[in-house]
């Protein structure tokens, strides 16, 4: 008979302790991570604590205790040696948000390297993975020897992230999803870091979202999150900074999959929507500032081809060919406008709920994505229209499923008459928080 060591804490303690609006030490945040991770703390008691952090909130030392815990659950990555500089991008989400596909390329084109473990989509918004595996042959999952070699050669990549990085943080991300526990600063904040820290890049940019189609709505709580991410950025010596940018309109002309990769490319090739190459620019800027090159002409690189070759010879390098023709959905349903105006209103959350339903996102992390679905906008709120000029067009494999994608658009958009002012809700870029 042997003897087995006796717990150091007792999780239902614990449990009460934040229901009650306590403060959890640093020893019982790495005995519970550690121990969730394992299995002997089980997802129903996670569930309890992930709700009494939301109800009760975390104290700032309590959220760096947690991000260091989850990362500590797993494998830390180091770039060193690649002989120049790493920065990444992290996104919070949002509707047409494809950003990471001419951004990636874009900075790497500088000679920084630029490792984007990326995901998928779950809901309303897109996941860039499954934007790339649009285009045929491209595979998400590398090996660690195949992402090092990729920065080395090529500058950039954009692949799935490993099982052992911060799996504590891929097991709660689960369990927020389906108890109601999305929409929580410590929670997010500690799932994002902990992966990008673990992931052992030198700086960080994050593009976190306000607005319609985001999961924080408001910008006051924006700012907030960002503030928390960029604080425990910074104590982990990650060079660290914050765009707040608006998702209360669909970003470009584009929501889906593959309408996103043409997209993309358009900016790549000097061309594309005006708030997407805004948003590309600035976030590039951020970035190689952070890697050290503060005048980077960025404009130049976009002008020249010069990140459309880093892309293309990205593209090659994960097994996609950048040339073949992305799919194409065979029904279309387009919707015109009813009367002569302005486009006023376009709120991103119907369309990106609408673009979900044609078939483009995922109800549940194994449902395949249709790759050729989605929405492509004709109109932006400030543009005039006439009557029965195209506004937007959906584009599915099923016309069954046109249906549902306008329920969800039902009172989403308004024309008005002319003079009226958009309904925005204010500029792309509302500021920066930097350290």
């Amino acid at each position: 008979m042997t003897d087995t060591a006796p717990e150091a804490f007792d999780v239902v303690d614990l449990i009460r302790t934040k229901r009650d609006g306590g403060e959890l030490s640093t020893p019982e945040i790495d005995w519970l991570v550690s121990r969730y991770a394992t299995g002997f703390v089980g997802d129903e008691q996670m569930a309890a604590l992930a709700m009494a952090i939301f109800l009760n909130g975390m104290a700032p030392r309590e959220i760096a205790d947690l991000t260091l815990a989850m990362i500590a659950s797993g494998e830390r990555m180091s770039f060193e040696g690649l002989g120049k500089p790493t920065v990444d991008k992290h996104s919070t989400g949002g509707v047409g948000d494809k950003i990471t596909l001419p951004l990636m390329p874009l900075v790497a084109s500088f000679g920084v390297a630029v490792p984007q473990l990326s995901g998928r989509g779950l809901g309303h918004t897109g996941g860039t993975l499954d934007k790339l595996e649009s285009i045929p042959g491209w595979r998400a999952e590398l090996t660690n020897a195949e992402l090092r070699e990729q920065l080395r050669t090529v500058g950039g990549v954009v692949c799935a992230a490993g099982a052992e990085l911060a799996p504590a943080d891929k097991k709660l991300y689960a369990l927020r999803d389906v108890t109601g526990t999305v929409e929580c600063i410590p929670l997010i904040a500690s799932s994002i870091m902990s992966k990008k820290i673990a992931e052992g890049t030198d700086s960080l940019v994050l593009d976190v979202k306000f607005g319609d189609g985001s999961f924080m709505g408001d910008i006051d709580r924006s700012r907030a999150l960002a503030e928390t991410m960029v604080r425990l950025g910074e104590d982990a010596g990650v060079r660290t900074s914050a765009l707040l940018t608006n998702m209360n309109v669909p970003l470009g002309f584009t929501i889906g999959n593959a309408n996103e990769v043409r997209e993309s490319v358009e900016v790549l090739a000097g061309g594309g929507p005006a708030d997407v190459v805004e948003l590309t620019v600035e976030l590039a800027r951020e970035m190689l500032r952070l890697a050290g090159q503060p005048d980077a002409d960025v404009e130049g690189a976009l002008a020249s081809g010069r990140a459309m070759d880093t892309w293309r010879a990205a593209i090659r390098a994960q097994g996609g060919d950048p040339d073949a023709p992305l799919p194409v959905a065979p029904e279309t349903h387009t919707v015109t406008a009813e009367r002569d105006g302005v486009l006023v209103e376009q709120r991103a959350l119907p369309f990106g709920v609408a673009a979900w339903r044609l078939g483009a996102g995922r109800a549940r992390k194994q449902d395949p994505v249709i790759h050729s679905a989605g929405i492509d906008l004709h109109a932006k709120p400030g543009d005039a229209v006439r009557a029965g000029q195209p506004l937007f067009t959906l584009h599915a494999e099923d016309a069954a499923r046109f249906a549902r994608a306008l329920d969800a658009l039902d009172g989403a958009y308004e024309i008005a008459d002319a003079g009226t002012e958009p309904r925005t809700g204010g500029p792309l870029i509302a500021g920066t928080v930097n350290p």
